[in-house]
């Protein structure tokens, strides 16, 4: 190799990245020992910025485009290096590629429950988790604030910052909006837009930009699941007793298709009279073989206003009872079938006989007191 082939060898002509990678934000080109010929070729592709950096400082920004570099077209490397008459020999500046492009399907999630108070069920414990996307939205704001000096800056770096703040931020937001526990499926786009909106601030002062905020999904522990499903079963069912009288039937039946005989087959028949007689004693009996049904309860129904919501409806017993656990008191909006608005629980006498009868019994006559 001659001296002339030797000296160009350690020249660049071309600089230019092929990202081959998802998740590569930031890529330093490999210049080593070589130095850059003036009026080599920078080749800067869609979805890619590139930053040229001399000792420890920004200088110029390239947007996607093929440039040949000149001093016109770096006049703050230009300034910084003293090149006041025109420059034709190579030089030595270090290149940054910086990744412009979406990055999608990042994850976060609670590492631990958030605690919140739900009206309906009191103190709960809740997970969520969701994905979200970046992308660089200032190229010197992240390259100063984030990358430094890293010749490979990857999405895995700052993900786990990332995920820290949102969930901060989340967590606070939801505790903020009280939405009910049952009504949160219904509002989780709404909680979307509110932590983009919440978190984006602080997300451009790393130079990012956050979109496509999504919750995927918010949980309670699973042992109160269980009791959820098992409240949502009852309700299905609805009356309990002919759930009951209907399992025992499907149990007779069972029993009565049963290969086995000899005193398996009495001991079968006897459970089977039994559980028989037992749910013609649970049936209703029929018109003319019994007495008549029950009366229809008469007694007013009152619902109670707690919390700004509709809690009811409650006999007088049950008045009685939200009186004593403290959320029933004298200015309590109170409403019964009949009454054309809410009132004080004081103004509906009946109501506010339940007052008067907690104050206690009055003083003995003689006991001067």
């Amino acid at each position: 190799m001659g001296l002339f082939d030797k000296i160009r060898g350690e020249l660049i002509d071309i600089i230019e990245w092929l990202d081959d990678s998802r998740d590569t934000m930031v890529y330093r080109f490999p210049r080593y020992q070589n130095e850059i010929k003036m009026g080599a070729k920078l080749v800067v592709r869609e979805t890619q910025n590139a930053v040229f950096v001399n000792e420890g400082r920004i200088a110029d920004v390239f947007t996607p485009g093929t440039f040949t570099l000149t001093t016109q077209n770096m006049p703050v490397l230009t300034t910084l290096m003293g090149w006041k008459y025109g420059f034709n020999s190579p030089f030595k500046a270090e290149v940054y590629f910086v990744n412009m492009r979406r990055f999608v399907d990042l994850k976060w999630g609670t590492g631990n429950p958030i605690m919140l108070r739900d009206q309906e069920f009191g103190p709960v414990r809740l997970r969520a988790y969701g994905t979200y996307n970046i992308r660089v939205s200032s190229t010197e704001t992240f390259m100063k604030e984030i990358v430094g000096t890293d010749p490979l800056f990857q999405t895995e770096e700052i993900t786990e910052q990332l995920r820290n703040m949102i969930v901060a931020r989340f967590s606070d937001l939801l505790a903020e909006s009280r939405i009910p526990i049952l009504e949160l499926a219904a509002n989780y786009d709404e909680l979307g837009r509110f932590a983009t909106d919440r978190l984006n601030t602080e997300f451009r002062n790393y130079g990012l930009d956050l979109s496509n905020f999504l919750v995927e999904n918010i949980s309670l522990p699973p042992e109160v699941e269980k009791a959820l499903d098992a409240r949502s079963q009852i309700g299905i069912v609805g009356d309990l007793s002919r759930f009951t009288q209907f399992q025992a039937a499907k149990s007779l039946e069972a029993a009565a298709s049963n290969p086995s005989g000899g005193a398996g087959e009495g001991i079968g028949m006897g459970m089977g009279f039994a559980m028989a007689q037992r749910m013609a004693q649970s049936f209703p009996a029929e018109a003319g073989a019994g007495g008549p049904p029950p009366l229809p309860s008469s007694a007013a129904r009152y619902f109670i206003g707690v919390g700004g919501q509709q809690v009811g409806p409650f006999d007088m017993n049950g008045l009685r009872l939200e009186l004593q656990s403290g959320r029933l008191t004298r200015s309590t909006l109170v409403w019964r079938d009949g009454m054309s608005s809410w009132e004080p629980a004081e103004k509906i006498p009946e109501v506010a006989s339940l007052f008067a009868s907690t104050s206690g019994p009055p003083p003995l006559p003689g006991s001067g007191v």
